[in-house]
């Protein structure tokens, strides 16, 4: 049966103006020379084989030392605590790449995976803005930036970037990452919002 995934994903990096890795697919620098990034997804569908992922969060950190495409990641998942055993070891298995599919490229691109944490985690949408809690573990917000039609989002559309085609610009309001020896402030950096649907 496989497994689906259905929902929102925000991420916050060290990078100083968006993120370059967007439009060049890994292989120009980051702003910093070097990549380090939280993410949360928001599960609004999902499932793997006969359980449902519907409505759970997942966050992840992030760490790379060059060009993302070079690979010699660093990562570490946090799973929602509401996740039961079967739901939170799919997670697991989805978001270090073993359950092949969409993040299936995590198995050549992260070089140490830290492991996984249960967690309280909260998604929250307050107008454009996003929050996410994870326990005391990443304490992030990002709004998307201001362009010409104020209704209408900043995007860059028709990409070939692995978490989706259309990615909205985003700024970290908040971006603190306290986890896995890491200790890490993004406030006022690159952000990026996207609609996933990834499979497996």
């Amino acid at each position: 049966m496989g497994w689906a995934i259905k929902g929102e994903l925000i991420l916050n990096c060290n990078c100083t103006v968006f993120c370059p890795c967007v439009v060049s697919l890994g292989k120009h620098q980051p702003t910093e020379g070097y990549c380090q990034a939280w993410l949360g997804v928001r599960i609004d569908e999902g499932h793997a084989d006969d359980e449902d992922l519907s409505g759970l969060n997942v966050g992840m950190m992030i760490d790379i030392p060059g060009n993302m495409g070079r690979g010699n990641w660093t990562a570490g998942a946090f799973i929602d605590e509401r996740a039961n055993d079967a739901a939170y070891e799919a997670l697991v298995e989805i978001f270090s790449g073993q359950r092949r599919g969409t993040t299936g490229l995590f198995t050549m691109l992260v070089s140490t995976f830290l492991g996984a944490e249960r967690a309280a985690i909260t998604y929250e949408n307050e107008g454009a803005k996003r929050r996410l809690t994870v326990g005391k573990k990443i304490i992030g917000e990002v709004e998307p930036i201001a362009g010409g039609n104020p209704d209408e989002e900043v995007k860059v559309v028709n990409t070939q970037y692995w978490m989706g085609p259309d990615i909205t610009i985003a700024q970290a309001n908040k971006g603190r990452v306290r986890a896995f020896g890491r200790v890490w402030d993004f406030e006022g950096r690159s952000a990026e919002i996207c609609q996933i649907d990834w499979k497996g």
